[in-house]
C-alpha cells in the first residue's frame, strides 16, 4: 500500500483531481472493488459514462472479439462497424440528423463541431454558458468556463458567455420571486450583440450542465434559445456527453423539449465508458462543410473496435428495455432524493432528470449560503459507508452532488444509495 502511494506521488503528474484514497482492483456492474477488500456503490458511471455500468458482459465479449478480429485501420479505411453505428444512430435521432462522425472523447467531438460551425457559417464567435464544460482542446476550452481558463495565455478569439438559467439562485425573477428566464436569455443576447463583432458562429450547450452543478434548462428555454440563434444565423450546437444514450429518461435530453440542433455530440454513455465519441449533423451542412474543405483527420476516426461497442450499447439498450428503466429508476432516485430534503435542513435543492440528479447543500435554507467544506465532508463519509460520490464545488455555489448511477442500476441499488447517503449527511 505505502508503495503505491509513494510511486503515485513520485510519478504521477496531477491533473485536477484528488485521488481517492482507495486502490481500485475491479469493477463490475455497480460495484467498484478495492484491494482492501472493500466494495464501492459507484453513484458516477465511472467519469459520468459507464451507462451499462462496469465490465457489462456483452461489452466485453464484442470487445473481445472484435479486437481479434478488427481494432483499428488506417483513417481514410471503412469497416462494417462504423457504417452500421452511423446508420444506426441517425435511425435515433430526428430525420435532419444524419451525417455521423465517430471519434474518441467529448472535447474531441466538441472541438470537431466548433471547427465545423465556423467553417461553415464563415464566422467565429461562439456563445456558451458560464458554468459550462465542453473539453479540454483549444476551441473546446476556450468555451468552457466552470474551472481551467486561468493562467494558459490567450484562447482562441471570439469566445462568448452567458449565464445559465440557475433557478435555485436566479439573476432575474418574477413578481412571485421565481426565475424569469425569458428576461435573463433577452439581457444575455443583447450583451452577446454588444461583444459580437459581427460574426457569431455558434452557441454550444449542454442540456443539464453538469460540471456546472447539474443546471437543467426549463422548458421552453431551448427553443428561445434556438430562436435567438436563428435570428443571427448562428448554429445550434448540444453537448450531450452526459445527458444522450437514456440517462435522462429520453434518449436525448433534447426530445423533452422537441428542439432539434444543427449539430449533434455524444460521448461518454455512447461507448458505454470506452473512448467513443460522434458529431452528427444533417446532410445540409455536412455537404457544405465539405465543399469548404473540412478537416479532421485523427489517428483514432473511424475505428471498428469502439464502433463495435458502441453497437452493443444500442443493441442491450433496446433488447433490455433500459429507457423505460432509466425512467422508472430516475424517479425513484428523484423522490429518494426530495425525501432526504424533507429530513436534513442542509439539502437546499434537488434537481435533474432522470438517472442526473443534482443535490446542493447549503447552510442555511433561507439565506442559501453555500456550504462550501460540507460536500467534501460528506463526500468522505459516503466513502467510508461503502458509496462513491461526486461533489461540485464552485464559488458562490458551495457543493452540488452530481449523481449519476449506470441504468443497469437494481431498485434495491437506488435505495441502498440513497440510504448511504442520508446516514452520511446525518454523520457530517
Amino acid at each position: 500500500m505505502t508503495d503505491f502511494w509513494a510511486d503515485a506521488d513520485a510519478h504521477l503528474l496531477r491533473y485536477g483531481a484528488t485521488w481517492t484514497p482507495e486502490i481500485i482492483v475491479k469493477a463490475k456492474g455497480t460495484l467498484l472493488y478495492t484491494e482492501s477488500g472493500r466494495e464501492l456503490l459507484d453513484f458516477t458511471s465511472g467519469q459520468m459514462s459507464s451507462i451499462l455500468g462496469h465490465s457489462h458482459p456483452d461489452v466485453v465479449a464484442t470487445v473481445q472479439r472484435q479486437v481479434a478480429e478488427l481494432d483499428h485501420l488506417y483513417s481514410g479505411m471503412l469497416s462494417r462497424p462504423v457504417v452500421d453505428l452511423a446508420r444506426r444512430l441517425s435511425e435515433t435521432l430526428p430525420a435532419s440528423l444524419s451525417k455521423v462522425l465517430l471519434l474518441t472523447t467529448g472535447a474531441e467531438s466538441n472541438e470537431a463541431a466548433i471547427r465545423m460551425a465556423k467553417l461553415v457559417t464563415g464566422k467565429h464567435e461562439i456563445v456558451s454558458f458560464s458554468r459550462s464544460w465542453h473539453g479540454m482542446t483549444h476551441a473546446a476550452a476556450a468555451a468552457t468556463y466552470s474551472a481551467g481558463r486561468k493562467g494558459y495565455g490567450p484562447v482562441s478569439p471570439g469566445n462568448i458567455a452567458i449565464p445559465p438559467p440557475y433557478a435555485y439562485r436566479p439573476d432575474f425573477v418574477n413578481p412571485d420571486g421565481t426565475h424569469d428566464w425569458r428576461r435573463q436569455l433577452d439581457f444575455s443576447f443583447e450583451l452577446v450583440d454588444a461583444q459580437s463583432v459581427g460574426s457569431l458562429a455558434a452557441c454550444i450547450i449542454e442540456p443539464i450542465l453538469s460540471s456546472g452543478g447539474i443546471i437543467e434548462l426549463p422548458l421552453g428555454y431551448l427553443a428561445a434559445l434556438k430562436q435567438k440563434c436563428e435570428e443571427r444565423g448562428m448554429l445550434l450546437i448540444l453537448d450531450e456527453a452526459q445527458t444522450g444514450v437514456c440517462r435522462t429518461g429520453d434518449f436525448y435530453a433534447f426530445e423533452r423539449d422537441g428542439v432539434v440542433p444543427d449539430i449533434l455530440t455524444l460521448s461518454k454513455t455512447l461507448g458505454a465508458g470506452l473512448p467513443l465519441a460522434a458529431v452528427i449533423t444533417s446532410a445540409e451542412i455536412e455537404q457544405e462543410a465539405y465543399d469548404r474543405g473540412f478537416l479532421f483527420f485523427t489517428t483514432h476516426v473511424s475505428d471498428p473496435l469502439v464502433a463495435a461497442v458502441g453497437l452493443t450499447v444500442l443493441d442491450v439498450i433496446e433488447r433490455d428495455g433500459l429507457l423505460e428503466r432509466a425512467q422508472v429508476l430516475g424517479k425513484q432516485l428523484g423522490d429518494g432524493l426530495r425525501a432526504l430534503q424533507q429530513k436534513h435542513e442542509a439539502i437546499g435543492d434537488v434537481r435533474g432528470r432522470g438517472l442526473m440528479q443534482g443535490v446542493e447543500l447549503v447552510l442555511d435554507r433561507t439565506t442559501k449560503e453555500p456550504a462550501e467544506d460540507l460536500g467534501v465532508l460528506v463526500t468522505q463519509k459516503c466513502r467510508e459507508r461503502g458509496l462513491h460520490m461526486n461533489v461540485v464545488q464552485l464559488k458562490g455555489m458551495g457543493s452540488t452532488f452530481r449523481i449519476a448511477p449506470p441504468i443497469t442500476s437494481t431498485a434495491d441499488e437506488i435505495a441502498q444509495g440513497i440510504d448511504i447517503l442520508d446516514q452520511a449527511l446525518s454523520a457530517a
